[in-house]
């Protein structure tokens, strides 16, 4: 009987991983748990990968000897060899080969940044007030150059607030937006592009791609500017939100 494991392609393999880390898309999620519920391999794939994320968000708020020890300890225990998987599963990359070896994760690795931590921070209060207009098209708050858009004349979405915080050890800022009852927060990170959350649905605009994903709960895109993370998400449909993100890119 053949492994069911090595029969699945590169996007099934995906899906299990957004899965995994909670960024599958809603509408497909009740498919994707019913294959894993018909599937002892898949159950079991699947509690791998869950477990690696705990570690690494345990190493996360407490980086202590013993959690690095169990984590190294994890990564050396000798696993099943599936020789049709495995070529497979370089093709995919780190994020889905974590899956199998249960060491390393989707975001990158212990204490790596993550697309999904700067929906965390974006998920908080704003600490300070609504940065100004420059000439109507952007906000008088940057980071590493990089600035904010100003949606308030050409969107309706007004400024009410930032907050300035740390994903994953780099500094980031949110810029918090509103329109009637309705809010968004739009998310810079500092340094080089974080790695694309597994499951979104991406659109290409301009030649710049924009990855759709839920995340805290909210609808997101994420996309590079100048070679940094961002990521705006929240009371939004995702063809506003693409509009939205793809409107200023310098």
């Amino acid at each position: 009987m053949s492994d069911p494991v090595s029969q699945l392609s590169e996007h099934e393999l995906a899906e299990l991983a957004a899965l995994a880390d909670g960024t599958l898309p809603a509408d497909r999620r009740a498919e994707v748990e019913m294959r894993v519920a018909a599937s002892p391999e898949l159950q079991a794939l699947l509690e791998r990968q869950r477990q690696s994320l705990a570690l690494t968000k345990a190493l996360e708020d407490e980086p202590s000897a013993s959690l690095r020890a169990a984590v190294g300890e994890r990564a050396r225990t000798p696993r099943p060899r599936r020789r049709s998987f495995a070529p497979r599963l370089a093709a995919v990359g780190v994020a889905v080969a974590a899956l199998v070896v249960g060491a390393v994760v989707l975001t990158g690795g212990p204490g790596a940044p993550s697309v999904a931590e700067a929906a965390e921070l974006a998920a908080k209060a704003p600490t300070e007030p609504a940065p100004a207009s420059i000439g109507g098209s952007k906000l008088a708050v940057d980071i590493q150059g990089i600035a904010f858009p100003d949606y308030a004349q050409s969107h309706g979405w007004h400024a009410l607030g930032v907050r300035k915080g740390r994903v994953g050890g780099r500094d980031a800022i949110v810029v918090y937006y509103g329109k009637g009852t309705r809010r968004l927060a739009y998310v810079i990170v500092s340094g080089d592009g974080l790695p694309s959350p597994a499951g979104g649905q991406a659109t290409m605009v301009g030649g710049i791609p924009y990855q759709t994903v839920r995340l805290s709960d909210k609808l997101a895109v994420t996309w590079e500017r100048g070679g940094h993370t961002c990521v705006l998400l929240g009371d939004a449909s995702r063809a506003e939100l693409v509009t939205l993100a793809s409107r200023y890119v310098g």
